[in-house]
């Protein structure tokens, strides 16, 4: 498991932690006398896109358009695909080819 994202209040831990998939736990943690939550789980596109992370769904929204010959905006495209290539990296999973 790997820390997804991390939280200032344990209700949106709680409610971020009922939208992924997988093996997930929060954890509390103190820094600097403030109380901070993390909330690990499996690393997958899947979960990143329901944790509203990367630009997924913008993403979505730009493939939606190109699949169709509609007009996208290839500068922000390929801004989010260099962005999703070094999260991919970090988290040691692969980015779908469909998606470059």
């Amino acid at each position: 498991m790997h820390i997804l994202n991390t939280y200032e209040d344990r209700d949106s831990a709680e409610a971020d932690e009922q939208k992924i998939t997988g093996d997930k736990k929060i954890v509390s943690d103190r820094e600097d006398n403030q109380v901070i939550y993390k909330l690990f789980g499996q690393a997958t596109w899947k979960n990143f896109y329901n944790l509203g992370m990367f630009n997924l769904q913008e993403l979505q929204q730009l493939l939606e358009n190109r699949k169709l010959g509609q007009s996208y905006d290839q500068a922000r495209h390929s801004e989010i695909v260099k962005m999703l290539k070094y999260s991919a990296n970090s988290f040691d999973i692969e980015l779908p080819p469909h998606w470059l």
